[in-house]
């Protein structure tokens, strides 16, 4: 039958409902607990407990399962993830409401009142005596209800995949938790959380290419934001002492297993501190939020990671000599880094600064064999446009990535606070755009006259909110984490595969 025959099916049955003389999409439903709090309380009964103590309960849920015996049917109530038995007998019901069992469909909203009790097979069920009919599935749940499988569709139709998968409303449940553990962590440093603009006159903090848009009022151009720092950094110069803030970032780059167009990031700093300070509290969190998600080991594929403090600490150096089983002398000389990156087939390497191929070796070389939580430290100043700068190494700057599972989850700065050079390498941003790079930085005036009022030494960090729940919940791909995910507008041709055009830094 195809679907629009299942439609026309399933409307007829929709008349008879109304002839009934029942409300059909009525506007609330009975319901006394949520099937997930009789689960809770009333699990750890069993028969002749419940018999010796009747309690009458008020459910709704989606119909996931049907099986009828003539004058008595079972159904599977489904809701948040959690499902309940529902036994109903003509004999036990009044005729419109065994009526209406008869005219039920997969996926069609009820609501049953009934006394608790186990079956012969020990399964906690609702005895109707009372169904109240809630909405009328038009299409048939997908699959034959065994569970959506094509991962195309399941992340295009997502509330099919929430009804299909309970695994996956228990992912998203959990991506709550872990918000509302970052928040509960955060507060309990003292921090603030604030909200800055979305749109933004001038797009910074990242070097990433932004999304454009127009305000018509106006009349000027307007960015969705790549990252909140400027604005972030604007109130540590106002006052606060320490703010954060977890919202959505928006990079016009490619999708991937582990990139998203937009994505949700936590930014803070916290004025008087620096970069170990930034680490120390990274650490803590990560610990904190593995506990919250069920122990400080976690399964990541076929390993176990470990959020035990203290995490590993490499140089970016370190790591690319160690990983690339590279003698070290050889990353402190120009000559030496650009025949490691031609022997690497590392592309337009004769145009590129040290520096910015020292960045290129690490990816190439190290990031993906940092599966065990670690930071890599003492990056070129080419990569980090706002760092302060090593003492006595005005080439390299005061700068963390945290590595998990072969990807970059956090990137932490002692922020650089003297205007002059915050300007000069504005400048030298804006050189970059002029000579092409489009994810160069463009110049914030006033963001430098913020700085020239004064700003402490400030710490600053921020982390990827996707990747970590990808983590925490042992998900290969950032799609799986993301209820609505960006998708290309037809299923990639077989053979084609996806780019991994930029980082969340």
């Amino acid at each position: 039958m195809n679907p629009n025959q299942y439609r026309q099916v399933r409307l007829e049955k929709l008349e008879k409902l109304k002839a009934l003389g029942l409300d059909v999409w009525p506007r609330k439903a009975e319901r006394s607990h949520g099937i997930a709090d009789v689960i809770e309380v009333y699990g750890g009964y069993d028969g002749p407990a419940l018999e010796e103590h009747p309690r009458t309960v008020s459910v709704m849920g989606r119909i996931i399962a049907y099986r009828d015996s003539g004058k008595t049917a079972f159904l599977n109530l489904s809701e948040g993830g959690q499902k309940l038995q529902i036994y109903t007998r003509k004999d036990g019901l009044n005729e419109t409401d065994w009526e209406v069992v008869r005219l039920l469909d997969m996926g069609d909203f009820i609501s049953v009142t009934g006394v608790l009790m186990r079956t012969k097979t020990g399964e906690l069920t609702v005895k109707a005596s009372r169904i109240q009919f809630l909405s009328k599935a038009l299409l048939p749940l997908p699959e034959k209800w065994h569970g959506l499988q094509d991962k195309e569709l399941r992340y295009r139709q997502r509330y099919l995949d929430l009804i299909s998968n309970p695994d996956v409303i228990h992912t998203f449940m959990l991506r709550s938790k872990i918000l509302a553990g970052i928040r509960h962590f955060m507060e309990e440093q003292s921090y603030l959380e604030v909200e800055t603009p979305m749109m933004q006159p001038i797009p910074g903090g990242a070097t990433a290419r932004p999304f454009t848009t127009h305000h018509n009022a106006l009349d000027m151009p307007l960015y969705l934001r790549v990252a909140p720092e400027l604005y972030l950094k604007r109130l540590i110069v106002g006052g606060f002492h320490k703010v954060f803030e977890i919202n959505r970032n928006f990079r016009n780059e490619g999708l991937s297993v582990r990139h998203n167009p937009e994505f949700t990031m936590m930014e803070f700093y916290a004025a008087g501190e620096d970069l170990r300070d930034m680490m120390s509290l990274t650490e803590n969190l990560f610990q904190s939020i593995a506990t919250l998600c069920g122990g400080i080991e976690r399964p990541w594929g076929e390993l176990n990671l470990s959020y035990q403090a203290p995490f590993r600490r490499l140089s970016l150096k370190d790591a690319i000599a160690e990983f690339g089983h590279i003698e070290r002398a050889r990353l402190e000389r120009r000559e030496d880094i650009v025949q490691l990156a031609k022997e690497a087939h590392l592309e337009n390497v004769d145009k590129k600064s040290a520096g910015v191929l020292l960045g290129d070796l690490f990816e190439h070389h190290a990031e993906k064999q940092l599966i065990q939580p670690t930071f890599i430290t003492d990056y070129p100043i080419e990569l980090s446009p706002l760092t302060k700068t090593l003492p006595g190494n005005d080439r390299f700057v005061d700068r963390f990535e945290l590595f998990i599972g072969g990807m970059e989850l956090a990137n932490a700065y002692s922020e650089l606070n003297d205007p002059v050079d915050q300007l000069g390498r504005f400048m030298s941003q804006m050189q970059e755009r002029e000579s092409g790079n489009d994810e160069a930085m463009m110049l914030d005036q006033d963001f430098v006259n913020a700085l020239e009022h004064g700003f402490p030494p400030t710490g600053g960090e921020g982390i990827g909110i996707d990747r970590m729940v990808m983590l925490m919940t042992n998900s290969v791909s950032i799609r799986d984490v993301i209820l609505f995910p960006l998708m290309r507008p037809n299923k990639l041709r077989e053979g084609e595969e996806e780019s991994e055009e930029h980082e969340e830094s």
